[in-house]
């Protein structure tokens, strides 16, 4: 009777997710409806960077290449490299586009990315818009007309595209569209779209409105966040109608060679997520035995209905999995291994609150950025 009412459950959700249609991938720059202002209106890149020498000639280069019609000019925040991020920047961009500014020592009660990113606004003025971008993301000649064509069409104070991200080395083939996958169970694009309901945003790509930012406070409002994106984004649809979705345009271009580092991107926030609270990573390693490794478990091991219901849970899961599969050109034998991958999102989380116990939370760039009393 356990197996069997597991298995229910289990099924019972799935049919669930799967109505919500989170798993949808047609929610990108493409198929958005774009407009074209007269005039078009002025933009300003803030790109805040530490240690970046390996990518950030791409990135820069990228954005002095926009073919942008309207005023764009675009500020680098050197936080305080030791690696000639801001020489490199100096030697390969089109100087007259670009402003160095050397951040500030880190102020406390910030994290490292929003006090680099603090300082860029400031330095930018008052531009119209300002392009948040990070510096390991290339763009398209075209991705700045696109964002502001975004918003343009619908009066939106935020456009925010969900760079794609690299899915070359075998690390990145078996984890990176999962990452993607579980943002959007988390954060369903059509909901963050709406004009009312949950905000969101993916930090490698935004446009913000600078008066709606100066209205909800600014960076300042969200200086602790580690889930700076998403933070910010909820913030903003406090003053408007936002935008979220997929895009083909912006790719980022920092490589994960094996697992370890993709573990330590996950960690330095998966805990956050959580409000840093035991009792709701208890409850998520709960939900995801039921949602991800019951199924399989049934499906292997159980019998009768039981095993039915474990093998529909199974499928719908893989089936959901598809289009992001589709979407990073992966071969759709990866649905069915879900719940393996799963696994490995559940332990990092685990490491995430083990870190943050160790005072070691949030750890990005050689920065602890979690409060141990939070």
């Amino acid at each position: 009777m356990i197996a069997l009412g597991i298995g229910a459950l289990s099924l019972l959700i799935w049919l669930g997710l799967a109505a919500t249609g989170f798993w949808q991938t047609d929610i990108n720059d493409a198929h958005a409806q774009k407009a074209e202002p007269a005039p078009w209106p002025s933009v300003i890149a803030v790109v805040p960077a530490r240690n970046e020498a390996d990518v950030i000639a791409r990135s820069i280069g990228s954005l002095a290449r926009q073919e942008y019609p309207g005023s764009f000019s675009i500020v680098l925040v050197d936080d305080n490299s030791d690696d000639g991020t801001a020489d490199v920047v100096r030697a390969d961009s089109n100087g007259a586009r670009v402003q160095i500014l050397r951040g500030a020592p880190l102020a406390p009660g910030w994290t490292g990315k929003l006090w680099a990113v603090s300082q860029g606004v400031a330095a930018a003025g008052t531009p119209d818009f300002l392009w948040l971008t990070d510096a390991d993301i290339e763009h398209a000649p075209d991705t700045l007309r696109s964002l502001v064509g975004i918003a343009a069409a619908g009066d939106r104070r935020m456009v925010s595209f969900m760079a794609k991200l690299r899915c070359d080395t075998p690390a990145e083939r078996a984890l990176i569209p999962a990452f993607v996958f579980f943002f959007q169970m988390l954060y369903p694009f059509a909901w963050v779209n709406r004009r009312q309901g949950i905000g969101g945003a993916a930090g490698g790509c935004i446009l913000v409105r600078r008066d709606a930012l100066e209205a909800a406070g600014g960076i300042a409002a969200i200086r602790d966040a580690l889930i700076d994106d998403c933070t910010l984004g909820a913030l903003i649809k406090r003053q408007g109608p936002i935008w979220l979705g997929l895009t083909n345009r912006s790719r980022s271009i920092r490589p994960y060679d094996t697992a370890g580092p993709i573990a330590a991107m996950i960690a330095r926030s998966a805990y956050a997520q959580l409000d840093y609270s035991p009792l709701k990573l208890i409850g998520t390693m709960l939900g995801l035995a039921l949602v991800y490794f019951a199924p399989p478990l049934l499906t292997l091991f159980g019998a009768g209905i039981a095993r039915w219901l474990g093998l529909g849970a199974w499928a719908l899961m893989a089936a959901s999995f598809q289009p992001m599969l589709h979407f990073y050109r992966r071969s759709p034998l990866w649905g069915p291994a879900l719940p393996a991958i799963a696994a490995f999102y559940a332990g990092c989380t685990i490491l995430s609150a083990w870190q943050h116990g160790q005072g070691r939370g949030g750890m990005w760039k050689g920065r602890a950025q979690a409060a141990v009393g939070q």
